[in-house]
This record gives C-alpha cells, structure tokens and sequence, in this order.
C-alpha cells in the first residue's frame, strides 16, 4: 500500500453525507491496511455507487444485491 493509494481511498470515501463519510473512513482505518488485493477492488467498486444506494445498504434500510458487495457492506457496518 503507498500513501498514494491510501489517499485516493480516502478522497473517494468523501461522500455528500456525514454518515457514509464516517462509517466508509471507520472502516479505512481499520481494514485498508491489512485488506487483499480483491478485497480493496471490491472497496473500490462499491465506491463506485451512488450516496444513495450506499446509504440504503449501510443503514441496513435496503439489502445488498450483489453477492460479492454484500459481504463488504456487512463488513463495513460491523461497529468493531
């Protein structure tokens, strides 16, 4: 991982609400660094989705289609 990388991540995590900021940063900090290559092209994709789809699969309002996404906004919501 280069700083680089880790900037980019955390500039895309940058999104129109408080809460997709906070929960996508917590969980920069926490598994970016130790996280394989397909889980970061999965970050990466989901990244790629709008506010508001991302904020209906984090809060948990609307389940994740995709199989393979799913898992990481499981992830990603887990407070620990």
């Amino acid at each position: 991982m280069t700083d680089g990388e880790l900037g980019r991540v955390r500039w895309r995590c940058r999104r129109g609400m408080k809460e997709l900021d906070f929960m996508l940063n917590r969980y920069v900090d926490r598994h970016w660094g130790s996280d394989s290559a397909e889980q970061r092209e999965l970050l990466w994709k989901l990244l790629a989705c709008e506010d508001d789809q991302l904020w209906d699969w984090l809060s948990g309002r609307i389940p994740c289609s995709d199989g393979a996404l799913s898992g990481l906004v499981q992830r990603i919501r887990q407070p620990n």
